[in-house]
């Protein structure tokens, strides 16, 4: 097996899950209603703790342990895509986020639950469960606010197709796209962004929405291997903050 070509994979997942996890940590206490606060909360509390999940796979690997990968990382040692480090903006932007990512993750792990890396494999059919709830949460917001006012619609409409060209980022390919396909890991990247697409143009369609021309947008890439935003390395030092002052500190 090809052990670096699959700690590409693992990397960029675990990352993704990281950042936004602490992303989505900060609506804590500001979210427009209490029931979007707790669950953007519990959202959070999710991905961080799967993106340990994926960096304990990473530390029987050889690589360093949770902790350390997670917290003494500059932003260019990252691989998360540059969409989930943008700032929350208003909740329509980050409603939107929530809906195209987590929409992209459930069709990833659900991909990732056949894979031929037993580890990866029996990790994603626990997460893919997690992350139903997420999307079945993200669907009814869009659908609802999606259809709702002339003023909800237009916001909605402003974010999406703001946020579509990173969010095409989230399928950057890896430069080991040949070897995780040929060793039975993960069909790809390609493969994900076609059933993705498929899913949230169904969820679009039942809304007053419109999708963007994908054909015509520039993916923002680069994320995978290191070009991130402005935005990436304070977010880095805010999240490492207490590990940095005490290591001993649990998650």
């Amino acid at each position: 097996m090809n052990t670096e070509a699959l700690k590409d994979l693992l990397y960029k997942i675990a990352d993704d899950q990281l950042i936004l996890g602490h992303r989505n940590s900060e609506w804590t206490g500001f979210g427009p209603l209490l029931e979007e606060d707790i669950a953007f909360s519990s959202m959070a509390q999710d991905k961080v703790g799967q993106s340990w999940q994926f960096y304990k796979i990473l530390n029987e690997l050889g690589e360093s342990d949770p902790d350390t990968v997670a917290f003494m990382r500059n932003a260019d040692q990252f691989h998360n895509c540059k969409f989930v480090e943008l700032p929350n903006g208003e909740y329509d932007f980050s409603l939107i986020r929530h809906f195209l990512f987590d929409t992209a993750e459930g069709i990833r792990f659900n991909m990732l639950s056949t894979s031929s890396y037993e580890p990866v494999a029996q990790l994603a059919k626990k997460i893919k469960g997690e992350i139903k709830y997420h999307t079945m949460h993200a669907n009814i917001w869009i659908k609802q606010l999606g259809s709702a006012t002339e003023e909800s619609i237009g916001r909605l409409q402003q974010a999406l197709d703001y946020a579509m060209p990173y969010a095409l980022g989230i399928f950057e390919t890896s430069k080991f796209e040949a070897d995780l396909k040929q060793e039975g890991i993960f069909d790809g990247e390609e493969a994900l962004k076609a059933q993705w697409l498929t899913q949230i143009g169904e969820i679009i369609a039942e809304t007053d929405l419109r999708m963007p021309e994908i054909q015509s947008l520039q993916p923002q890439l680069g994320g995978r291997y290191g070009e991130h935003t402005e935005h990436l390395q304070p977010l880095v030092e805010e999240m490492s903050e207490v590990f940095r002052v005490d290591p001993t500190a649990d998650w």
